[in-house]
């Protein structure tokens, strides 16, 4: 029943009428007698839920009203126009031909975060403006002011922050770069922390069940990250970043337009902490020595006179990292196979060190007589090589991925109707071993899609795909996903969307955290394709609202939502035993419920506010019972506040940035079962998070930033149980719900040449 939940409520929504004052026209393909008109172009007032459709004709009628005076008339094919309206009138608008392709060339918004009123599904879109409000040194830090996404640490040794949308963890989201499957597999742990936040030109949120084109993995949602292009991004760009517990970061970009059609980037990132820091006295580091380098080279090519346009990326990343008891030396003090330490000392550490080279190409066509009808083509190799230990644990993972999408897109009848289709393949090979256990296997998938669209800004807009896929793991299945977005009044957009997501569990590589306790690792092997398991098949409903609105004079929106996630399988991580940790199958029920209410709100001129809660429902049926979801507030509170100065004509200016995380109490694992010492309550107690930044922007080259995260001083007190024995039976870094760092203060600075 809940498939037609959100066609229900659509039925029975009002329709109200407009004024009758109106600005009327025609769109036409081109200027001079032999010009064409356009049906099916968009014209819609800018910041508004106004807008209509051109007819067969190419023509149109869209009301008028005084609050605003900016018409933007758009065409798949063809460059945005933008008009300045001041009364009611009848126009004559000419497009330019435009050779870009939407799914190679992905604009930059200008506004920090924009929430579309007009596309089917829920999407917000982040760009670099709102990124520079926190450090943000990598992506998995690039969410601090954005309450769709929570950051949690994922254990209490590597500091490791992983992200969750809908109350599920990050393997259920679909994460990719351009639009290419990023952080899967082997990297699932860590690979958040491979891409550097100036890299970023922006980030696409997308709630729910995704679009077929991207692939059958998306069960929650998905996150899109637009890299900076050679073409727009600066010439030079710096910026170096510190911080009081001794982390030390540099980025360098470099960008040449070499001729008219060809630009190239070198991108250099480099970050280090050699500092030891054990601010709770447990004898274990608080964050992680490491060292990383990664360096990208991109190029870009683009002839719109031919229609083509490409970009090119190679990349190498090596990444370090030593964790443990702070005398810890992997010179003397690792563990060899006989669980003794070279030097004879009962040292606990850990090292986990990560080769990554990957490469990418993206090529695009635009038919110069169709220009709203082109060619696709996507492809990636990457090798992930990640060698680690965990005290007498050793965890190795090699990872080779090969992925191909090839992509059409046109119209049927007019760009009212658009249709995507194309075909996939996929391979991934497995070289895993878990102490002295080989796991290793390869993956194989082909599959086909198709999706339909439907825009009318008038009224409904609606996308559907559907796509069929071979994994010879998996089996054959068919993945459907639906969207739909309804214009009940002016400012309101109300959205629903149903899809299917299926995917292979990677037990160990999502679930590393695990291998730092003396827990004991357990399979329930039931004669499935994946480590004996089935795999996990989720179908996900959801309902949106979006309403905008103007309250004395100041521009504003409220957003609600509301997600449910149902499990047909799902493979269990079951810790609630302190003593094991047990994946099995699903027998039973298994379901996560989201709601969330968000407000943007400009308080002042240049003074905004932003403001949400969120409430979570996520439980299993685990062996022992249903329980819910644990290290997972189920009330949680948001708040941001950002001022900027006017700015000068040099770009002169200051900006002040505000954020506060309120977060209820978590159910914790059971632990009643330990002695005594090393047994926790059954909920954590709730807490508040702080974090602020002040940046003073000297020009439009140079600007320096200070900022503190944790400023109220939050600590979890024993985030290492059995720290005093590491190799005893209690030692379990995993139960982790509050900071482990107390306040810390960082500083930076941005040079850039235009």
């Amino acid at each position: 029943m809940n498939k037609y939940i959100v066609l229900t409520i659509i039925a029975m929504l009002p329709w109200f009428a407009f004024s009758q004052e109106k600005v009327e026209g025609v769109v036409l393909d081109s200027e001079g007698s032999n010009a064409l008109t356009l049906s099916g172009a968009n014209v819609y007032w800018q910041d508004s839920q106004t807008g209509v459709v051109t007819d067969f004709d190419g023509k149109f009628s869209i009301p008028y009203k005084k609050e605003f005076n900016k018409l933007i008339i758009s065409y798949v094919g063809f460059e945005t126009d933008t008009l300045t309206i001041n009364e009611p009138k009848t126009i004559r608008v000419s497009l330019k031909p435009s050779n870009e392709l939407d799914e190679v060339v992905v604009q930059q918004e200008r506004d920090p975060i924009q929430k579309t009123y007009f596309s089917p599904q829920n999407v917000i879109t982040v760009n670099s403006a709102e990124l520079l409000k926190a450090a943000c040194c990598n992506l998995a830090e690039s969410f601090e002011t954005n309450p769709s996404i929570d950051v949690n640490l994922s254990d209490g040794l590597t500091g490791t922050k992983q992200i969750q949308m809908l109350g599920l963890t990050s393997p259920y989201l679909l994460i990719t770069q351009e639009n290419i499957p990023m952080v899967r597999g082997a990297s699932q742990a860590y690979g958040l922390t491979f891409t550097p936040g100036t890299w970023i030109e922006s980030i696409q949120i997308t709630k729910g069940a995704g679009s077929v084109v991207n692939g059958y993995e998306s069960i929650s949602g998905q996150i899109n990250t637009e890299l900076v292009k050679p073409l727009t991004d600066n010439a030079v760009f710096v910026n170096g970043y510190a911080n009081q517990n001794g982390r030390y970061e540099l980025n360098t970009h470099f960008n040449r337009k070499l001729t008219d059609k060809w630009s190239t980037g070198l991108y250099i990132h480099g970050n280090k902490r050699t500092q030891k820091e054990d601010n709770n006295e447990d004898g274990f580091l608080d964050a992680p020595l490491a060292d990383q380098i990664n360096v990208m080279n991109r190029w870009q090519y683009q002839d719109a006179e031919k229609g083509w346009v490409s970009f090119f990326n190679v990349r190498f990343l090596n990444d370090e990292k030593q964790v443990g008891q702070v005398d810890f030396n992997p010179d003397t003090d690792r563990v060899d196979g006989s669980n003794r330490s070279l030097s004879g000392a009962e040292v606990w550490g850990s090292e986990i060190n990560t080769r990554r080279f990957d490469t990418s190409l993206k090529l695009g066509y635009v038919f110069p007589e169709l220009p709203f009808q082109s060619l696709g083509f996507q492809t990636s190799y990457s090798l992930h090589k990640q060698d680690s230990y965990f005290g007498f644990r050793t965890y190795d993972i090699n990872h080779e991925s090969l992925y191909s999408n090839l992509l059409f897109n046109s119209i049927i009848g007019d760009t009212r109707n658009k249709f995507k289709t194309g075909i996939t393949f996929a391979y991934d090979g497995y070289d895993e071993m878990v102490a002295a256990t080989d796991y290793s296997r390869d993956d194989t998938s082909v599959g086909a899609f198709f999706e339909y669209s439907y825009e009318n800004l008038e009224k409904v807009s609606l996308t559907a795909g559907l796509r069929v896929d071979n994994h010879n793991r998996l089996g054959t299945f068919v993945t459907p996903r639906f969207h739909i977005r309804y214009t009940p009044w002016e400012k309101g957009s109300l959205r629903g969307s149903f899809g299917r997501g299926k995917r292979a569990a990677n037990i160990f590589a999502e679930n590393q955290q695990l291998f730092a306790s003396a827990r004991q690792i357990n399979i329930g092997n039931t004669g499935g394709k994946v480590y004996g398991l089935d795999p996990e098949d989720a179908w996900n409903y959801g309902v949106s609202f979006l309403q905008g609105f103007n309250f004395l004079n100041k521009k504003g929106d409220i957003s609600l939502d509301y997600y449910i996630t149902d499990f047909e399988n799902q493979v269990v991580v079951d810790w609630e035993n302190p003593q094991e940790v047990s994946f099995y199958n699903l027998d039973g029920d298994s379901s996560a419920k989201s709601f969330q209410v968000e407000v943007n709100y400009e308080l002042l001129t240049r003074l905004n506010f932003r403001t949400s809660y969120k409430f979570y429902d996520v439980s299993t049926d685990y062996n022992s019972g249903n329980l819910q979801k644990p290290l997972l507030a189920q009330n949680r509170f948001f708040a941001n506040l950002g001022y900027e100065t006017e700015a000068k004509e040099n770009g002169a200016q200051w900006k002040f940035d505000y954020t506060l995380h309120a977060l209820g109490k978590m159910r914790l694992p059971d632990t009643s079962v330990n002695e005594p010492a090393y047994q926790l309550g059954e909920y954590s107690s709730p807490y508040n998070l702080m974090n602020a930044q002040i940046t003073k922007v000297f020009s439009n080259r140079i600007e320096l930033y200070i900022g503190g995260e944790n400023l109220t001083g939050e600590q979890q007190n024993n985030p290492v149980l059995g720290a005093n024995d590491p190799f005893g039976p209690n030692f379990d870094t995993t139960i982790v719900y509050a900071p482990i760092m107390g306040r810390m203060f960082y500083g930076g600075f941005r040079f850039k040449i235009q």
